[in-house]
């Protein structure tokens, strides 16, 4: 197997499972309502803010791969339209699954040696670095989101609003 399609295999992988971590996105997310996905406790981001950011990289990435400019800022990576109902938040879902798709697909078609070369610009390295930084960004937040979920389920068993959350 060639390296980049590697890659794309555990991209895939960190979305639908399969994986030696035993947790990905689709799973996690599975029954999440919109309500769920949008409520803060403390001030952490909610399930949606982060679902939103990790595909907000995707997203760039996806732009570089089909040879657009990099227009990507992280500035903007938490800024996601409101959500206010099931549709929205399916609507984001359904974004995330077909964007990481759609990356995936182009990974695969890199030639390995396109891997060393520079990503959009000198200062992000090159796309080996920057693909497999998208697959640990998506772990990472994902670790979030299972925290988030289970404080979400520990708040329904409790009954009532707890003080602080």
């Amino acid at each position: 197997m060639q390296v980049a399609q590697q890659i794309a295999k555990h991209l895939r992988e960190v979305y639908a499972g399969d994986n030696w971590t035993s947790v990905n996105m689709k799973e996690t997310l599975d029954g999440i309502s919109w309500q769920e996905a949008t409520t803060k406790f403390f001030n952490f981001n909610s399930i949606a803010s982060l679902v939103f950011h990790i595909n907000y990289y995707v997203t760039a990435a996806l732009g570089v791969l089909k040879g657009e400019p990099l227009t990507a800022k992280d500035i903007y990576s938490f800024n996601h339209p409101p959500i206010t109902c099931g549709e929205h938040w399916q609507q984001l879902l359904k974004k995330t699954w077909d964007d990481a798709e759609s990356l995936a697909i182009l990974i695969e078609q890199l030639p390995d040696t396109m891997l060393g070369e520079t990503f959009a610009i000198d200062k992000y390295g090159n796309h080996y670095r920057n693909l497999h930084g998208i697959i640990e960004h998506t772990y990472y937040h994902l670790g979030q989101i299972v925290l988030l979920k289970k404080l979400l389920h520990q708040q329904a068993s409790a009954g009532p609003k707890t003080e602080g959350i």
